[in-house]
């Protein structure tokens, strides 16, 4: 418990840091959160016209689209803000400066974890943020205490998945000495996808985001319980469930770990 609280205590100083260092340029965070804003107002634009001309998209309407990705997008910028450390962990390969974090006396995922928190993910946040507000508004979801708790648990999953993801490209780096852009299918990417509930793209891809890379367990099937078309309480901790997948992802960045030869420069 002692070292648990350190290891806390230790990331909080690593957060304030970076928070103290963005905020010695108040006028480049403004900006750019507002473009962060501005980047994911594009994406709603695209939701927004496509309902012009259809009703709604698998049975989905256009609220309920909202509610879904509004909550893919909040996990997503989570993961962003805490995990972007690993996001932008090739570039600490190729420079030699895994070196040092291997050398000091602490571990080092806290340590690449801590490198990098990006608060301008905030802009992010509030247009998603902005779009749920709207989704409850109008998606005339009969809330509870059950549904609010799945909103929660949808979070942390979700978060947990994208975090998962980012280990993995950093994990591959110590093979590479670069990030592989294929993985920005997964990330970006699920992003993008996954502002339509994952169920309408077949049958095929929802057994991928069940078994392999656990989108459908943060994102479709909870909002079939929130949006009352399942009622089995199981889906209500279905997204717990998905944070099975940083087990495999630590096992690689260990792995990994394990393998690492500097880059000598």
């Amino acid at each position: 418990m002692r070292k648990m609280y350190k290891s806390v205590r230790l990331y909080m100083h690593y957060v304030t840091m970076n928070v103290r260092c963005v905020m010695q340029y108040k006028t480049s965070f403004l900006l750019t959160v507002v473009g962060q804003f501005l980047i994911s107002f594009t994406t709603f634009l695209g939701i927004f016209f496509m309902f012009q001309r259809f009703p709604s998209v698998e049975g989905f309407t256009y609220s309920q689209v909202l509610l879904c990705f509004s909550v893919m997008l909040l996990e997503f910028s989570l993961a962003e803000m805490f995990a972007r450390g690993f996001d932008a962990f090739s570039g600490m390969v190729r420079k030699g400066e895994f070196d040092r974090v291997l050398v000091r006396p602490r571990n080092e995922i806290l340590q690449v974890l801590g490198s990098k928190f990006e608060l301008t993910r905030i802009g992010k946040m509030t247009q998603a943020i902005v779009m749920f507000v709207y989704g409850i508004l109008k998606s005339e979801v009969a809330w509870d205490f059950s549904k609010v708790l799945t909103i929660l648990f949808m979070l942390v999953g979700g978060t947990a998945v994208f975090t998962g993801l980012f280990i993995i490209y950093a994990a591959l780096c110590f093979f590479t000495l670069d990030g592989l852009e294929f993985m920005n299918i997964f990330t970006d990417g699920a992003r993008e996808y996954g502002k339509y509930p994952i169920g309408i793209y077949g049958r095929r891809m929802l057994l991928f985001t069940t078994f392999i890379i656990p989108y459908a367990l943060v994102q479709y099937y909870p909002l079939l319980y929130v949006l009352g078309r399942r009622t089995e309480k199981i889906f209500i901790f279905l997204p717990l469930l998905a944070c099975w997948f940083l087990l495999p992802a630590l096992g690689l960045w260990k792995f990994g770990v394990r393998h690492y030869k500097s880059s000598g420069s």
